[in-house]
């Protein structure tokens, strides 16, 4: 298996099978000015990317390219990876490049769309500030990319959705934190998904991150799972053990014991070497005992919090 060390961050492949836009857009239309503003952008992107970022562009379709992101400490995209599909539009830079997120079904952030469709300011997918929306004499794709690291996967995604800020009282302190529970339950679906399908060109990196990341993702669960550490910090020092114990809900609670073994099996297969103390991941007393009737009340309003808001007709089953 190759080392995460020797993948390179950028390189250009030729199996573009795969790719959302293959079929989608002619690499053969773009013109000329348009192919030196793609070569520079990858000038850019290969002195450039940060060590949680990788891309690889396609040596046939120099329009299309594809990144993935390693989710950040802090927040609830921990270790996760996240795969998107860019093709550059035929008079790129005078218009952005559109982004497809590889999904596999899961809803992760206000910011993607039903249809993967990312929607953001600088994609002019979403309104903005006028130096927020792409400028062909500034943006780059790296800007891009840096943009969806950082405000897209970010510490808190329920305050992403527009007009959000009206929960941000203590009292419905519930709310985003349920949502981060959400959220971190589909990025580990999406972690499993890429084991079994892994986009091509990254088999071996996927392989080699989960490998390399297992145990520390299974002891994160564990802690997340018991409301040892808020979900996102473990290894965070101080930042990861709050001074009292984190609330968690039952629902989440019943996934954990639920989906832990396919964790663990998901990363044997793929070659972890795990202790076998890992396997002793328990929550019996917990699960044994009743809610406390606070815990009961927030189950009640969180539904009907989301049902007041059509959240349930904009983001499918909360589960």
């Amino acid at each position: 298996m190759e080392d995460m060390n020797e993948f390179k961050q950028f390189d250009i492949v030729s199996d573009d099978s795969d790719h959302h836009f293959r079929d989608r857009s002619s690499g053969n239309n773009i013109m000329n000015n348009t192919k030196k503003s793609i070569m520079k952008e990858w000038k850019i992107l290969e002195q450039n990317l940060p060590e949680s970022i990788y891309v690889r562009v396609y040596d046939q379709r120099i329009d299309l390219m594809r990144a993935v992101i390693i989710g950040a400490a802090g927040t609830p995209y921990h270790d996760g990876l996240f795969f998107f599909d860019i093709v550059f539009p035929s008079d790129y830079p005078n218009n952005p490049p559109k982004v497809h997120f590889i999904s596999f079904g899961q809803r992760l952030n206000p910011n993607f769309y039903p249809n993967d469709t990312v929607c953001l300011s600088l994609l002019n997918t979403w309104r903005g500030k006028k130096n927020e929306k792409w400028n062909p004499s500034m943006s780059t794709c790296l800007q891009l990319l840096l943009s969806l690291q950082g405000l897209v996967l970010n510490e808190n995604p329920f305050f992403n959705e527009p007009g959000f800020a009206i929960f941000t009282h203590d009292f419905f302190d519930f709310l985003p934190r349920t949502y981060t529970e959400l959220v971190y339950r589909h990025t580990c679906y999406i972690n499993m998904h890429l084991l079994q399908k892994p986009p091509k060109n990254f088999d071996t990196f996927i392989k080699s991150h989960f490998c390399n990341r297992a145990a520390a993702i299974l002891a994160a669960f564990v802690e997340y799972a018991t409301g040892r550490v808020r979900i996102g910090y473990y290894g965070a020092g101080s930042l990861s053990s709050p001074p009292h114990k984190v609330l968690v809900s039952r629902r989440h609670k019943k996934w954990a014991q639920k989906f832990y073994p396919s964790m663990i099996n998901a990363f044997e297969r793929c070659g972890a070497s795990l202790d076998t103390s890992v396997r002793d991941f328990v929550l019996l007393s917990e699960y044994e005992s009743n809610e406390s009737t606070i815990l009961t009340k927030v189950s009640v309003l969180i539904k009907k919090a989301f049902t007041w808001m059509n959240i349930k007709e904009k983001w499918g089953k909360f589960d």
